[in-house]
């Protein structure tokens, strides 16, 4: 039995872009969280800015369960 270098790579790969991915976009939610509660006023760009946060933290979320359910066996 030996080591298959190709598919560790692309283990290795794939974790590395989905990390960076969620990072952008809980950064992005973060971004978008502050521009919807940093204006005095209220307006249609606050309110496109917090549900942009919203979609930012879901999708965040959404990865983590994804990945909480393949390490659990179901």
């Amino acid at each position: 039995m030996g080591t298959t270098w190709g598919t560790i790579g692309g283990v290795f790969g794939v974790s590395l872009g989905v990390t960076v991915l969620v990072v952008v976009m809980f950064s992005l939610g973060v971004a978008a969280w502050t521009r919807a509660g940093g204006v005095p006023r209220r307006g249609r760009s606050d309110t496109v800015a917090a549900a942009a946060a919203v979609v930012c933290f879901a999708a965040c979320l959404a990865i983590a369960a994804y990945g909480i359910d393949l390490i659990i066996p179901g």
